[in-house]
Parts: C-alpha cells; structure tokens; sequence
C-alpha cells in the first residue's frame, strides 16, 4: 500500500478539533451510562453460563451503532467453528463504505466478558457498575467494554462535528467469544472479508503504561496452552500398604512438574526462546505494586523486569484435578490431570513451543509415568511494524489525547487472533491500543476501568477518526 497523501490535512484537522474535543467532552456522560448498561450484561461464552445474555449483549452493542447514524449497515452475524457442527457466538458488523479516495479503519473489541468467579471476592457485585475512588467497577468494564464504548463515543464525536463531510470508511467488528477462545474468528473474516477489508485496524483490547501515560502495544508473546494427565496406577490403594515402594501419580506429577523451572524461578524447558529488545526501566517497587507481590515474596526470573514479561517465555500451572483437601483419605492417587498455560515469547510459534514442552515433559517423567495430553490451545505472539503512517499517526492522537507522550510496550498476555487478522489483512497497519491500566484486574474479581484513562481513550480515538478523515490513499 502507498503512502497516504495529505496536502493540507493537518489545517483541515486543526481548525475543527477543538470542536471534536468540546463533542468529546459533552458525550462523555452518555458515553460512561451506555457502558454501566453494557456492564449489566452477564454475557458469558462458555456453555455453562446462560447464552441469551450474549444474544442480548450483542443487541445492545448493535442498537449502539445504529444510533450513531454513521454505518450504512449493521448486522448481527455468527460464524462456524471450523472442524465442528457448531457456531461461534454472536458478533457486531458495523460498516460504512470510504468516499473520495479516503482510507478504511477496522475498529475491533470484544463483548463478551470472563466469568465472575467468586462472588463473596467481590466488594461491589460484578454485575452491578459501580463508581468509587475515579474507578468504575464490575466485570467488563475495563475488558472489553469500555473499548466498545471508546469506539462508539468516538464516532459519535467525529459524527457529530463533521457531518456530511465524514468520508473515512468505517468498519466496526464487537466479538463474542474472545474470552472463549475467538473460535470461530478465523471463520469469520473468511467470510465476511470483503466488508472487514481496511487499511488500519485498531484492536482496543490492551493496556496502558499507567493511568496517565498511553501505550502503544508493539509485541504479544504467544501462547500454548494444554492439559496432561498423569498416571502411574491402574486403580487407588492404601497409601499404608503400598507407600513407599509404589509411586502415585501425585509424587510423580510434582516431581516432572518441578523440571520447568530453573531454581531462580526462570524456564528450564530447552528449545523455548527468548526475544533480545530494549525495555523501559520499571523497578520491583512497581512490580509489587501493580501485581499485588506479598511482602518478604520474591520476584522470579533473570533479565530486567520487563524483559521477564515481555520477550521471556513462562510457564504456569493454572488447574489440576486430584483429590480435594475436604476429600482427602490415605489413598495413593492412580491419575492427576494438570492444566499448562504457556506464554511464548514473540518470534517463536506457538506449535514449536508446545512441542518442546511436551518432548521436555516426557523427557522427565518419573518412574515411567503415562502421559497423556489433550485440550491443546496455540496461539501466535505479534510483533508491530512500527513504520507505517498509521502508527506514526496513532502515536501523535495518543500525545494530544492524554496530554503525555506514548510509549511502545509489550504485553506479556497473548490475542493469537491477531494472527488471523495479519494473515487475511497483510497490508493493513494493526494497532494494538487499549483503555486499561496496570491496577485495572481484568480477569480478576473488583475489575475496573479508571475514568480518566477512558476519557483520554475516547479523545485519542476521536482524533485519530477526524484526522484520517483528512487522509487521501
């Protein structure tokens, strides 16, 4: 794709954006209350949870855009989930065709949330918006709703100051799954490509340095994800009688388990690689700060902090199914089934990292233990070509939107999808933007989304639709 030509576009852009800052600041109440609505929803992908509430989520998301009166068409859609007779869940399209030579955005978030977990950890319940301290809590509200929301407040502040004179292509894609595994996403670009196609697509679904400071993510690491289980008996015996002489799979799960982590905390597991980049300074202080680190409890790894983070592959134990504690009897257990979630660092496949952890985990199989593996999830890291005009565009909607310079970050979580994206839409500039903070506990109980953060998003987004608006392709 060529350079974008834009004679005059910064003129054209100045003269018009204190209007767009003063619509972005006059929307701003409208905007938080549509999100307390959005929160409401318990839309929850996993079969166990109620599925009407993701059909109501995608209602809600859906009449958002159409009130917008910018689309020229907004459809509810799902899509296949390859290799099943099933489909994904459903998604928002919203889009609008580009005039006079203008450039197409992709505006891409999630509706669907993660579960509560428990309720009694909650200070304010999950699905009830509550503001307190600058904050507004509840599940969803940081992730992924609020970067729906900073798409719809931006494109009403643009619409409303530009009017007729909007001639950038818009398209806005509201996932249903991506806390399920955006399982049928590679299916849904596939078949809707035509209307997805843009020369930019923002995928508001990441952080910020802190709650002042926007960032611009530049890496994902990848992940591998998979379950083995473990077996050294063909059934349970007395832990009395036969102790000491028969292994249990217990024993030989917490000894292999032991292999993947050097003493210092750091992976053991050969053939898992590391990126070499620059990372900013960020002390332990902050690390205790923002993970909730207990004192007296050390961090883990070698490397600066964040290299550890970003560029490092880890490898987390995240559930394992034994006998409970209330449950617990003199047994030698005959199977245990643990869960391995790998975070790869960006450069190395996701394929190629489950492979060597497998290989790495036979390799150290106690006493002949039986593996067996299963529920394997690969996903890609990404890496940005930080070169292109959108970015360099992007970066300077960021500065005038928070008032503070960006900064490039990585992201020690994984989006695989992104890989999707990257393969159906080669030429288009990814951005990976996003309205969290480092204290905003997504996933965790007390989630929430810190108001300024949100507004700065919101303004960043509008300045970046008025000045593409300018751009001719």
């Amino acid at each position: 794709m060529t350079s974008p030509a834009q004679p005059g576009a910064q003129n054209l852009s100045s003269e018009r954006e204190p209007a767009v800052l003063e619509a972005v600041s006059t929307g701003y109440p409208a905007a938080l209350s549509d999100l307390g609505q959005l929160v409401r929803i318990p839309g929850m992908a996993w079969p166990a949870f109620d599925q009407t509430q993701l059909e109501r989520s995608s209602s809600a998301v859906a009449a958002l855009a159409e009130a917008t009166g910018v689309f020229d068409e907004v459809r509810v859609l799902r899509a296949a989930i390859p290799g099943t007779d099933e489909v994904g869940q459903p998604a928002v399209l919203a889009t609008r065709a580009a005039r006079n030579g203008k450039p197409t955005i992709l505006l891409y978030a999630h509706h669907d949330v993660q579960p509560p977990g428990d309720d009694a950890l909650w200070e304010t319940p999950p699905f009830e918006p509550t503001v307190r301290d600058g904050r507004l809590y509840g599940r969803g509200a940081a992730d992924d709703k609020a970067g729906i929301m900073a798409h719809i407040a931006s494109i009403r502040a643009v619409a409303e100051v530009i009017g007729d004179d909007l001639e950038l292509g818009i398209a806005m894609f509201i996932e249903g799954e991506e806390e399920y595994g955006s399982r049928s996403f590679a299916q849904f670009l596939a078949d809707n490509k035509d209307a997805l196609r843009a020369d930019a697509i923002v995928v508001a679904d990441s952080g910020n340095w802190d709650s002042v400071t926007p960032g611009l993510t530049v890496s994902l690491r990848g992940n591998a994800r998979f379950t083995v289980r473990v077996r050294t008996l063909d059934h349970a015996s007395h832990s009395g009688m036969f102790g000491g002489a028969v292994p249990d799979a217990m024993m030989a799960t917490v000894r292999m388990l032991s292999t993947l982590w050097n003493e210092d905390g750091s992976v053991a597991v050969e053939g898992l690689v590391e990126r070499e980049a620059e990372t900013p300074e960020y002390t332990e202080e902050t690390l205790r700060d923002e993970a909730g680190l207990l004192a007296g409890v050390s961090p883990i790894g070698d490397g600066t902090i964040l290299s550890r983070i970003w560029n490092k592959p880890s490898v987390t134990v995240i559930g394992i199914d034994a006998t409970s504690v209330a449950a617990a009897s003199n047994t030698l257990l005959p199977e245990v089934s643990v869960v391995i979630s790998a975070r790869v660092a960006p450069g190395q496949s996701g394929e190629d990292a489950y492979a060597v952890l497998e290989a790495h985990l036979r390799a150290n199989a106690p006493f002949g233990a039986e593996l067996t593996f299963s529920d394997v999830d690969l996903g890609n890291g990404f890496l940005v070509d930080t070169s292109g005009w959108a970015v360099a565009l992007t970066r300077e909607a960021m500065h005038d939107g928070y008032g503070v310079a960006p900064i490039d970050l990585g992201v020690g979580g994984s989006i695989p999808f992104i890989a999707d994206l990257v393969r159906e839409f080669p030429d288009a500039q990814i951005l990976v933007t996003g309205v969290e903070d480092p204290h905003s506990r997504a996933h965790s109980p007390n989630e929430s989304l810190h108001l300024d953060t949100f507004r700065h998003a919101v303004t960043t987004e509008a300045l970046l639709l008025s000045r593409m608006n300018d751009i001719v392709i």
